[in-house]
């Protein structure tokens, strides 16, 4: 990476100006984060994690943990959309520096100015990698048609490739989870329009319909048996998703906090005619906050790297990402909490920013791994699974 493709320099105080004055807009309008999208295409943000070599800007996962929550300081629901983009290509990333080229096609593609999308989740499906709804039929051809409906997929205006799995029940070796890769082309796509929720509104996470779209031959990158599985596609994907994902919510944490400095410093108490920020309560609310953020980002940036390392920690790296998820969400939606306290009932309002991101934050309890999925996990690491 060149000294003038740093985190930092490609997402300059003026880009963040721009990107935080949109989000009101794109908040208030429930409207696609368009105009950002196309700006980080401009920069070559969406191959970021694509060598230098396959023409991206050669980021490591540890950099662009380090972007995501720059530009959610500005706005998250731009970051957490592009996010599912950076997840295929960090899986992508992941793989090919392990000698493993079955998705060197995303890098090329994403250096390209493909945007690629995440088709993963499903009503229900609590198992997610490890199970699907979705029917994934074989054809002759070597292609597989998908039949199912995937819900939150983040970039669904913008989305020319999308990853999915589903299930083929139908081959002599099933049922495998078959994972592949969809154009936007496809006739038997169908994008809803349903994304009407009370927070992250500028990701437009529509329900994608597939209705037999078809993945080509080329495009089908793993053939998995069900399950938990060590393969690692699968250890990849949930890597990339964990800390990309927590990465958006310290960002937002972090801008949450700088709001409530902010307002402690320009409140005065009429009752004591001194600022807020002298008052021993508020202090401690900050203190408080900044105490518990501080320790998030280096924990993220220090797994991104055992990541691309490849350290090993056996079992227990499941539960290493899935807590980092669950303690990072926590952690945001804490400093939120004291952020609204300390600067009060403005915050109530519906175009106030620190209202905004009071909305953002609860989002984060959707996304996996949940409280109750990452403990039984970190169960499992410690003490091992129970016994039937």
């Amino acid at each position: 990476m060149t000294a003038d493709t740093t985190p930092e320099s490609l997402l300059d105080d003026d880009l963040l100006t721009r990107f935080r004055e949109r989000a009101a807009g794109y908040d208030r309008e429930n409207a696609f984060f368009a105009e950002d999208l196309a700006e980080l295409a401009d920069l070559g943000y969406l191959g970021a994690l694509v060598p230098a070599g396959l023409g991206g800007l050669g980021w490591s996962l540890a950099d662009v943990v380090r972007a995501q929550s720059r530009l959610a300081t500005a706005a998250p629901a731009t970051a957490l959309g592009v996010n599912m983009h950076l997840v295929w290509t960090g899986v992508a990333r992941v793989l090919h520096d392990r000698g493993d080229d079955a998705l060197d096609f995303v890098l090329s593609e994403a250096a390209a100015g493909e945007v690629f999308a995440f088709g993963i989740s499903e009503v229900g499906n609590d198992l997610m990698l490890f199970g699907s709804g979705t029917m994934a039929d074989p054809q002759p051809d070597g292609s597989v048609r998908y039949t199912g409906r995937k819900i939150f997929t983040s970039l669904s205006p913008a989305w020319t490739r999308l990853g999915v799995h589903g299930l083929d029940t139908a081959s002599v070796d099933g049922p495998k989870l078959v994972y592949g890769f969809i154009d936007r082309e496809d006739p038997d796509v169908r994008t809803l329009d349903d994304w009407d929720t009370i927070g992250m509104r500028a990701t437009q996470s529509r329900t994608t319909v597939l209705d037999g779209a078809v993945a080509a031959s080329d495009r089908i990158v793993r053939r998995l048996d069900p399950g938990p599985n060590p393969d690692p596609f699968v250890f990849a994907i949930f890597a990339c998703f964990e800390l990309f994902l927590s990465a958006v919510y310290a960002g937002l944490a972090e801008r949450a906090l700088a709001l409530a400095v902010d307002a402690a410093r320009s409140r005065t108490s009429a009752r004591t005619g001194l600022a807020r920020s002298e008052d021993p309560a508020v202090r401690r609310r900050i203190a408080e906050a900044a105490l518990a953020l501080d320790g998030v980002t280096p924990q993220l940036v220090g797994l991104a790297d055992d990541v691309a390392d490849g350290t090993d920690h056996g079992a227990f790296w499941f539960a290493k990402l899935s807590g980092a998820k669950v303690r990072t969400v926590q952690v945001a939606r804490d400093v939120v909490d004291a952020a609204v306290r300390v600067a009060g009932g403005a915050t109530y309002f519906a175009g106030n920013e620190l209202g905004r991101l009071q909305r953002d934050v609860l989002a984060g309890v959707f996304h996996p791994s949940s409280d109750d999925g990452a403990l039984n996990t970190i169960a499992n690491a410690w003490l091992g699974p129970v016994a039937d």
